[in-house]
């Protein structure tokens, strides 16, 4: 359940801390007063797309706190999985949004992604708005409802690794299915691409290589200009470095003896003596060593120019190159041999196929099985929610194989007796749509292990008895889970066991949104507001106070029922 929430700076929202009770609590307040924004927030720290619009403004993040109780063992295991502790049942989500968008989210203190954090939170909480009654008029999502109830997902689970099989063989055997022509003409083009590329016998690192080199040979006359003319002015020339600096040497060899310094000059002078000659043999050698083929530069250019034609054609790099010379002989072979892999793989497909088959038979099984159980119960939590002269059906149909199955489901509704089951868009109000959501989520409670749930104005569209049906229903629904639930009306608000009031404060200078939780004396005024609108009068207030009494016994009936 969710034991609390802490809100900062988001919207009208400056900061705002509540603690839920177990069962079921109701939110009301006027229009604009941020009933909204406490589902958007809900929204933001179970891991949902947020806007940094929300921030409040003037504010450089926004935050949200939530702190949740559970005794499920699958949301333990996902957090073991994630490597996050758990020192009870007490799981505790932070998220914040920065200005820049960007957003923080954290597990009991560990960082998480949006994804780690959705992938939790769907195990902690379900919120029911008012976009999921316009979710039950699509077709395509009724299946959800009907796998949610039947409790497949494993054989889901072990369809889906079937079908995935199947679309994959079904692709290779496409891959290798071309005509003679097409064949013909890929055999010749690879063919000719191998050659090209065997006969140029590249090497990695080669062209790193002739590019020094290329750059050593330009520069080749240069380079025998400058090692002639040291070796000339060091050693050959009638006046050179080396007799000039050995004279010098035997002249402080002859005085160093005098003094301490002079001897210094002189072991200095013997010891660059020493290193020239080195140098001066060094350079000899270079420059008798050193050649310079006239032909090699145009030999090396070609060859650069080879390998950046191949570059141009088949990669960016010398081992680009390599890799696609080795995946074209792969595919080649395949080619070669296309007939010969098209018939295993074809037989491969057929196993593949009535492995499939047999799954899917499974599935469809089993939804007709929860089918025939889903509409009675429908039906009958239709009933209870003044609805019984419904005639509800789960039609299923065969179709083509996809990722889901090879059934066609679509809920089919009759409201009144004698006309014909028709589609829920075609039928059913707003009104209806409600109870017959509420209706959904009343059985899949039993079944689901999310111990919270929230409804976000689930009583749009209805009034009156049928507002009152729904007040119990969700009454009966928290019994077993908790329930939070925003409304605008009365009947609803009456049954909640802990009830909260959301107000906008506005000032000159600031707006602010404060959540109270009601006693009392102030839930009787807070319907009397409901059912009076602004002007609140001793009759509305006497309305208020029967109303809360029949909502009293209506839960001690209840209790009794169930006991």
């Amino acid at each position: 359940m969710l034991v609390s929430l802490r809100i900062k700076n988001i919207a009208v929202i400056d900061e705002l801390q509540v603690e839920f009770s177990e069962g079921f609590n109701v939110l009301t307040g006027e229009t604009g007063a941020g009933k909204s924004i406490i589902i958007d927030s809900i929204n933001m720290v179970l891991g949902q797309r947020t806007s940094k619009e929300l921030i409040r403004s003037g504010k450089d993040k926004a935050i949200v706190e939530a702190m949740f109780w559970t005794d499920n063992p699958e949301v333990f295991d996902i957090l073991e999985q994630m490597g996050i502790e758990c020192e009870d049942e007490s799981i505790l989500i932070y998220r914040d949004m920065g200005a820049d968008g960007r957003s923080t989210a954290r597990i009991n203190g560990s960082m998480v992604t949006a994804s780690m954090l959705r992938e939790v939170s769907k195990l902690l909480v379900n919120i029911h708005g008012q976009q999921d009654n316009q979710s039950l008029l699509v077709p395509a999502n009724h299946v959800e409802y009907l796998d949610g109830y039947a409790n497949i997902d494993n054989l889901k689970d072990k369809y889906k690794v079937l079908y995935d099989k199947v679309r994959d063989v079904e692709k290779k055997i496409r891959s290798y299915q071309v005509d003679e022509q097409e064949k013909a003409r890929k055999i010749d083009l690879f063919q000719f691409q191998i050659n090209e590329i065997e006969n140029a016998n590249l090497k990695i690192g080669e062209e790193e290589e002739l590019s020094k080199r290329k750059e050593f040979l330009e520069g080749a006359e240069k380079i025998s200009t400058a090692l002639e003319n040291a070796r000339h002015k060091l050693y050959s020339a009638d006046i050179n470095v080396h007799d000039i600096l050995a004279d010098i040497t035997s002249c402080f060899a002859e005085v160093s003896e005098y003094d301490e310094k002079l001897g210094g000059f002189y072991e200095s002078l013997n010891s660059i003596s020493i290193e020239l000659d080195d140098l001066i043999y060094e350079i000899r050698d270079y420059a008798d060593n050193v050649s310079f083929n006239p032909g090699e530069l145009d030999l090396i250019e070609e060859r650069i120019d080879l390998i950046q034609s191949l570059k141009r054609k088949y990669g960016p790099t010398t081992q680009d190159i390599l890799k696609y010379l080795d995946d074209i002989k792969i595919e080649l072979e395949g080619i070669i041999q296309s007939d010969e892999i098209t018939f295993e793989l074809s037989r491969e497909l057929e196993e593949n196929k009535k492995a499939l088959s047999e799954a899917a038979a499974k599935i469809t099984k089993e939804r007709i099985r929860a089918a025939q159980s889903l509409e009675q119960k429908i039906m009958q939590e239709l009933s209870d929610l003044d609805m019984n002269r419904v005639n509800f059906k789960v039609d299923i149909t065969p179709q083509d194989f996809s990722s889901n199955g090879a059934d066609n489901v679509e809920f089919l509704i009759s409201t009144n007796p004698g006309e014909p089951l028709k589609p829920l868009s075609k039928i059913a109000s707003g009104g209806e749509m409600s109870r017959i959501m509420l209706a959904i989520k009343s059985i899949l409670a039993d079944s689901d292990a999310v111990s919270t749930l929230i409804f976000d104005e689930i009583d749009t569209g209805v009034s009156g008895r049928a507002a009152q049906k729904i007040a119990q229903k969700i009454h009966k629904i928290s019994a077993k889970k908790q329930v939070l639930c925003i409304t605008h009306l009365a009947q609803i608000a009456a049954m909640a066991k802990t009830h909260f009031q959301i107000e906008k404060h506005a000032t000159d200078e600031v707006t602010k949104t404060k959540l109270t939780k009601l006693d009392y004396g102030q839930r009787v005024h807070e319907l009397a507001r409901i059912i009076g609108g602004a002007k609140i009068t001793d009759l509305t207030k006497k309305n208020a106070e029967e109303m809360l009494a029949l909502a009293e016994a209506l839960k001690n009936g209840e209790n009794r029922d169930s006991n």
